[in-house]
């Protein structure tokens, strides 16, 4: 009989997980191992649970480490216990369904992990109704001859537009090199009208930043000295890392929220597996109130139709992106 993997168990609220192979290393330029990656989530339990609660999720996995090949996984992985939670999606491209992880308590985050589990991409719609997002995220995304300086610079004009519309926007760090804010919308609209919003967003901020902001829409026309506020990440199916993922990165970094009086001075390379359970610790889960501030978009959609009505193109199809 072949010898059993070495394994711990990992009681999760009233859930006991067996977590094998606790000590394969992760990450190799630090050591983690997939026990420490437990731990780490174990530590911001309610900031990831919130940030994934009841959306659809996409999991990026890595079997061997992040020495081995990265797996991107719509459907739950095989051998899932009976009370990990799932929400059914259509894929009308290809006629195809995949049930993906709902997570609705920490144990099926662990549960995750233990599958090989390092970042989670939620979906920014919620089972009750997939197809109606309720999450507005907006992506500064850094060219390759941009840096995390004017990041920042753009981040305060996009709070700046956030506050004369009267949104909450709630910044993190997206792991990256990059920013991310979210903004709690009511669930009255489908993904095509979200991103027009999205759009008409982006298109007010680059009118404020014209040297810092191009949203050119081909990347290889982009100036690459420049953000793209990447308006693209409201479509269906498109999905970026969770607050409090972890990134499969060498350095095991975490997407971070963050105040926004703490724009200029963090540094997202600072936001790790092994210093974001003190912070969270000392200040708990900046997005908690999220769903405590609830902003309708119809001023951006009138923005959207008046862009239109001057010209503007409405979205491309974001599957044309390249």
């Amino acid at each position: 009989m072949p010898a059993k993997s070495p394994s711990v168990e990992i009681e999760v609220d009233d859930r006991v997980v067996r977590v094998s192979n606790p000590d394969r290393v992760y990450f190799p330029d630090s050591g983690a191992t997939k026990l420490d990656l437990v731990e780490y989530y174990l530590a911001v339990g309610p900031g990831i649970v919130n940030a994934l609660f009841e959306r659809p999720c996409m999991l990026h996995r890595f079997p061997k480490g992040l020495a081995g090949d990265k797996v991107h996984q719509k459907r739950l992985p095989a051998g899932a216990p009976p009370w990990v939670e799932t929400v059914r999606l259509h894929f009308p491209r290809w006629n195809r369904t995949a049930d993906e992880l709902c997570v609705t308590e920490l144990a099926s985050v662990i549960w995750a992990v233990q599958m090989s589990t390092v970042e989670f991409h939620p979906w920014n719609s919620r089972r009750e109704d997939t197809e109606k997002p309720d999450e507005w995220r907006i992506d500064l995304d850094p060219g390759p001859a941009s840096d995390y300086d004017q990041v920042r610079k753009v981040a305060h004009v996009a709070h700046e537009v956030l506050d004369e519309l009267g949104a909450t926007g709630f910044p993190k760090t997206s792991g990256s090199k990059g920013m991310h804010v979210y903004v709690r919308i009511a669930p009255d609209h489908g993904f095509k009208e979200v991103r027009r919003a999205a759009l008409a967003f982006a298109r007010e901020v680059e009118r404020r930043a014209p040297k810092d902001v191009d949203l050119t829409w081909w990347r290889k026309d982009r100036d690459p000295a420049t953000i793209f506020v990447d308006y693209n990440q409201n479509a269906r199916d498109h999905t970026i890392a969770a607050a409090y993922s972890v990134r499969g990165l060498p350095d095991a970094r975490v997407s971070t929220p963050i105040r926004w009086d703490e724009v200029d001075a963090v540094d997202p390379r600072d936001f790790t597996i092994f210093t974001v359970p003190e912070r969270f610790a000392r200040i708990g889960d900046l997005h908690a109130d999220i769903d405590d501030h609830v902003y309708d978009i119809a001023p951006l959609l009138e923005w959207a139709d008046r862009d239109e009505r001057d010209g503007a193109a409405p979205p491309a199809d974001p599957e044309e992106e390249s």
